[in-house]
C-alpha cells in the first residue's frame, strides 16, 4: 500500500485531533497551571491516575492510525517514513492533548524498539504492539549505586537454575517503577569474563514475587524515582531478552534511543522563563536582558540541533554524536533557565506565596541538575564527542 500524500495525511491528522482535543491557545499570563517541574511531584495515586489519563489518549491515537506511524503493519503500524511522524507531531502540538510523562517515551521509543530488535518471535508478538499502544508500561532497571555511569559494572546477579533464572540485586533511580508492568533489567550472568561480556538482559514483571519498589524522596518533595530490590526473583528463560552474555548490546540499543529522544528537554520551561521576563512588571536590568537574550539564543541552537538529528533520521542515517550534543544542550538550557529565573525573581523564588509563576520555579531549580546524570551523564556525552568526533584517545582503564 502506497503512502498517502503528506498534505492529505496532515489534514486527516488534524481532523482526528479536533475530535479528541481543543486547539491549543496561548493563555494570558497568570492563567492556568504555572507548573514547571522537571520531575513530577505526585503521590502514587496521582501518578497512576495521570498515567491512565495519558494512556487513554495514546490508545485512541493508536487505534486511529496515528500512534504507530513508522512501525510495520505487524505491530499495528502504517510503515510510513519518519517525515510523517514529525509532521504529525507538529500538528499534535497545535492541540491541548495530554503531555506525555517520561514513562511513555521510555516504553514506546526505547524499550519497544529494543524488544523488536532483540526479542524472540513470541516476545515480539507479546510485548511490542502492547507497548507501542501503551497497554503495557515499561521502565528501565539499569542504574545501580555501585556502578555509577559505568553500566557494564552492574552487580545484580542472574543465576541459571534449570530452565529458569534467579535474580538478586538492587537497582536505583528507576522512574515509573510504581506504575510499570515490566522492567528491562541488565544483570550479570558471568563474573569470569570481561565485564561487558558477562551481562544478560531480562524482562522482569514488576509484580513478580521478590520485586520490591521503594520510592526515593527528592529534595523537590516528590518521589518520581525509586529503588527496586530484586530478592530471589524467579523468571523463566522466556523472560531473557537477547542471547545470554549479550546484555551490553541490548543496553546500547536502549541508550542510543534515549539520547536521541532527549534533545528537546527543557525547551518549554525555557520559553516560560522568557515569558516571565516579559511579565515581570518592571524594566529589566542590563544583566537581566543579557541573560534572557542568551537563553533565547541557546534555545534556538538546541532546536536547530534537534532538527539536524531529525533530518538524519528522516534520511535513514544514524543520528550519531549529534544526539549527544542535543543531550548536552538540553542540560545546559535547563541550567541557564534556572540562572535566569534566579536573577529575575531574586528572594521571591524562595518565598512560598500565591504569586503566579514565582514559587513554582523552585521545582525546576531543584530538579534541573538531575538531568546532568539522567539519560547518560554529561561526562559520558563529552567522552562520546571526544572519541567519535575529535578522534581523541580513549580514557585509560
Amino acid at each position: 500500500m502506497s503512502a498517502p500524500d503528506i498534505d492529505t495525511f496532515v489534514a486527516e491528522a488534524r481532523s482526528w485531533l479536533a475530535t479528541v482535543a481543543e486547539p491549543r491557545t496561548r493563555r494570558p499570563w497568570g492563567e492556568g497551571s504555572d507548573a514547571v517541574a522537571v520531575f513530577e511531584n505526585w503521590t502514587a495515586e496521582e501518578e497512576r491516575a495521570e498515567t491512565d489519563r495519558i494512556r487513554g489518549y495514546e490508545q485512541a491515537k493508536f487505534d486511529a492510525g496515528f500512534g504507530a506511524i513508522t512501525w510495520p503493519a505487524e505491530y499495528g503500524g502504517r510503515d510510513l517514513p519518519t517525515s510523517y511522524l514529525l509532521a504529525f507531531r507538529r500538528v499534535e502540538a497545535e492541540y491541548d492533548v495530554p503531555r506525555r510523562t517520561e514513562m511513555f517515551p521510555v516504553t514506546q521509543q526505547l524499550i519497544a524498539p529494543t524488544i523488536a530488535q532483540w526479542g524472540t518471535e513470541e516476545q515480539r508478538a507479546t510485548y511490542v504492539r502492547a507497548m507501542v499502544r501503551t497497554d503495557l508500561i515499561a521502565c528501565q532497571l539499569f542504574s545501580e549505586t555501585g556502578a555509577g555511569s559505568d553500566l557494564a559494572a552492574v552487580r545484580t546477579r542472574a543465576v541459571r537454575d534449570g530452565d529458569a533464572w534467579v535474580l538478586d540485586g538492587h537497582k536505583v533511580w528507576t522512574s515509573g517503577a510504581r506504575i510499570a508492568d515490566y522492567g528491562l533489567a541488565i544483570t550479570r550472568t558471568d563474573a569470569t569474563v570481561a565485564k561487558h561480556a558477562g551481562l544478560t538482559a531480562f524482562l522482569v514483571p514488576m509484580d513478580a514475587p521478590g520485586v520490591e519498589v521503594r520510592p526515593i524522596r527528592q529534595m523537590t518533595g516528590g518521589s518520581s524515582f525509586n529503588e527496586v530490590y530484586l530478592d530471589g526473583v524467579r523468571l523463566s528463560d522466556a523472560h531473557r531478552l537477547g542471547p545470554e552474555g549479550q546484555g551490553w548490546k541490548v543496553a546500547l540499543t536502549v541508550l542510543a534511543s534515549e539520547r536521541l529522544d532527549s534533545g528537546n528537554l527543557g525547551l518549554e520551561n525555557a520559553d516560560q522563563a522568557v515569558e516571565l521576563a516579559r511579565n515581570l512588571g518592571r524594566p529589566l536590568t542590563e544583566l537581566e536582558r543579557d541573560q534572557v537574550a542568551d537563553l533565547v539564543t541557546r534555545s534556538y541552537v538546541q532546536r536547530l540541533t534537534g532538527m539536524r538529528v531529525a533530518a538524519a533520521v528522516v534520511a535513514g542515517h544514524d543520528a550519531g554524536p549529534e544526539a549527544s550534543v542535543g543531550k548536552l544542550l538540553a542540560t545546559d538550557t535547563m541550567a541557564r533557565t534556572s540562572e535566569v529565573v534566579r536573577t529575575l525573581l531574586g528572594p521571591d523564588l524562595t518565598v512560598e506565596s500565591d504569586r503566579w509563576g514565582a514559587w513554582a520555579w523552585t521545582e525546576h531549580v531543584l530538579g534541573a541538575p538531575g538531568y546532568r546524570i539522567a539519560g547518560g551523564t554529561d561526562e559520558i556525552q563529552h567522552n562520546i564527542l571526544a572519541e567519535r568526533v575529535l578522534g581523541l584517545p580513549r580514557e585509560p582503564r
